[in-house]
């Protein structure tokens, strides 16, 4: 990904998300810089993106709240899927399951033992078939970050989700 992407990954994003779970333009740009190796773009023809990963090194049962900088781990264990996103005209073209093959193969080439993730929108059967699973037995803080990603109390639907990469 590059600086020049960000537009693309605001419209993506606006196409993905009630706005509710909307994150800043200066959010995913101060990702993007901190962690250039681990955001990724798709896209079905040159200079135009369709879906979008940003992911960070961290540690297994850390959750960054929504809307919040990412803080890379002194010495991470664990790839976190941070947001992964697919616009509505790019679906079906595989481009989530490429751009996770990607940030999966670069953790392990990291030499890191997990990758994690936080399931919003009744995701959490699409991550299943990438090998995730949901796991409970939170930190106390891990607990309320994650509540940041609730779009509704009436609602719960965030859930945290681990795969082991060895």
């Amino acid at each position: 990904m590059l600086a020049s992407d960000i537009p693309a990954v605001m419209r993506i994003q606006a196409e993905c998300y009630p706005p509710s779970m909307l994150e800043s333009e200066d959010v995913f740009r101060a990702r993007l810089a901190l962690t250039p190796a681990t955001c990724w773009i798709w896209s079905r023809a040159p200079d135009s993106a369709d879906a979008y990963l940003f992911s960070y090194p961290s540690s297994k049962d850390l959750v960054t709240p929504l809307g919040a900088q990412f803080k890379l781990a002194a010495t991470p264990d664990c790839l976190y899927l941070h947001d992964l996103a697919v616009a509505p005209a790019a679906r079906g073209k595989r481009a989530a399951n490429v751009l996770v093959a990607a940030a999966l193969a670069h953790a392990r080439s990291a030499g890191l033992n997990w990758s994690a993730l936080v399931s919003v929108q009744q995701s959490q059967s699409f991550w299943g078939t990438l090998g995730y699973q949901a796991t409970d037995g939170l930190p106390s803080q891990a607990r309320e970050n994650l509540a940041s990603y609730q779009v509704s109390a009436d609602q719960p639907d965030a859930v945290y989700m681990l795969q082991q990469l060895g």
